[in-house]
């Protein structure tokens, strides 16, 4: 604990390094930090992690944000430069479509195969007893009461 505290504090002392036009740059800064994945540290945003790859990122946002870039140019930047994994959430394109579709089609397909199991089975059908086997049931049924 004390050392996340530590770093936390690492990396708000290095944002308040950094010198801003304005409170909106300041904002957009701070938010795009947060919205970029660090590719080194697995699910940790650039704005909290302390690798140097992660510090270079936030260098080139800063760079990029004092440049005029909208906030889409910057991630797509980020994105060109460090593929998809940046972002928290992947965009939808060929690359990506079986990360939104995979789900769906593998409950398509278990509940298809669970169907076709069931009906294969049998399920649910009694099973048809011929007219000797209901003679010796009956038989039995009788003795036991």
């Amino acid at each position: 604990m004390a050392g996340l505290l530590l770093v936390s504090l690492f990396a708000m002392a290095e944002q308040q390094s950094l010198v801003f036009d304005n409170d909106t740059l300041r904002e957009r800064y701070q938010e795009l930090t947060e919205k970029l994945r660090c590719p080194k540290c697995q699910n940790q945003s650039i704005a909290g992690s302390n690798s140097p790859i992660a510090d270079d990122m936030r260098n080139k946002t800063y760079e990029l944000l004092h440049l005029g870039y909208s906030d889409d140019q910057i991630v797509n930047y980020m994105v060109d430069r460090y593929t998809e994994f940046v972002i928290y959430q992947p965009r939808l394109n060929w690359g990506t479509a079986w990360l939104w579709v995979g789900p769906i089609l593998a409950l398509l397909l278990g509940a298809m195969l669970v169907t076709w199991l069931a009906r294969r089975s049998g399920a649910g059908e009694p099973d048809k007893l011929s007219d000797d086997e209901r003679m010796r049931l009956q038989a039995l049924l009788e003795k036991d009461s």
